[in-house]
């Protein structure tokens, strides 16, 4: 994986702000190409606590050749949005028939459970979509399987952003980065 990977973090109107603001702070700061696009045409959109976030473009806008090596999905009651969205689904599927990694929390899991993604893998979410994905790995902060990245909920944005940069650049990078913010970890 190149140092300098590029992600595409995918904003629905709703989105848990914590869960998306947080790791993409980190990324950033880790050094990774972080483009956010709202799933709707506007380039602002409104997280579930009222905070408005103006993106680099729209899901509509990128080309669908465009290649990241991480698709991100925050959590919220916006997940609703990304469920509903053909486009995305689109999106996810290219994403793991490219063997490319993806990235989800808290509820947005359900999105990769909805595209067949996540029968026989490891994997956690937030608690209120148990009933959806009785396999949740509920005492684990952070799964990673294969190319698949998941966390619970807006508590353990760190450790996900954390463990994307460890994925996606290394282990060093993200103590680098740990240490910078006090994180408290393990």
């Amino acid at each position: 994986m190149p140092k300098m990977a590029n992600v595409v973090a995918i904003l629905p109107e709703g989105f848990e702000e914590i869960e998306a603001v947080t790791p993409i702070d980190l990324w950033r700061r880790a050094g990774l190409n972080v483009t956010v696009a709202s799933l709707g045409n506007r380039r602002t959109v409104t997280g579930r606590s009222g905070i408005t976030l103006q993106t680099d473009t729209s899901l509509a806008k990128l080309s669908p050749l465009a290649v990241y090596d991480v698709l991100f999905l925050p959590g919220g009651p916006g997940v609703k949005h990304l469920r509903a969205s053909p486009e995305l689904r689109e999106w996810v599927g290219r994403q793991a028939m490219a063997d490319r990694w993806l990235a989800a929390i808290c509820a947005a899991p359900t999105v990769l459970h909805d595209a067949g993604l996540l029968a026989g893998r490891r994997y956690t979410a937030h608690f209120s979509v148990a009933t959806e994905l009785p396999d949740i790995r509920t005492e684990e902060a952070v799964v990673v399987d294969g190319r698949l990245i998941t966390s619970r909920g807006a508590g353990t944005a760190v450790a996900f952003a954390l463990q994307v940069i460890t994925e996606v650049i290394d282990a060093e990078t993200a103590g680098k980065i740990a240490e910078s913010i006090c994180a408290q970890l393990g």
